[in-house]
């Protein structure tokens, strides 16, 4: 990891468009693996492209568990997402 910030739940939360208690869910089954938080206390604190990569490339490994569902953990890339939350910027300053 680089020196990039850590963030809150509720940040990663808003980044991926899903609710907090989803990143608690990706947390709990693995998805989110360890080395891309830390946990002091309660508290969690993401490293969102650390994150993004790891569900990113959870889509391309083949899934040994026949209880974990057959679809992606995000439909859409790192890129795509960023890509999303510019337009969605720009979608917002047009109404103002």
């Amino acid at each position: 990891m680089s020196n990039e910030r850590f963030v809150p739940i509720e940040e990663l939360a808003k980044h991926f468009t899903v609710s907090v208690s989803t990143i608690r869910s990706w947390v709990r089954q693995g998805h989110i693996p360890p080395d891309t938080y830390i946990k002091v206390g309660n508290t969690y604190r993401f490293s969102v492209s650390s994150v993004a990569d790891a569900l990113t490339s959870a889509e391309s490994e083949p899934q040994t568990d026949s209880t974990v569902a057959e679809t992606p953990i995000l439909d859409e890339t790192y890129e795509d997402v960023v890509e999303d939350d510019l337009q969605l910027s720009l979608d917002l300053d047009d109404d103002l």
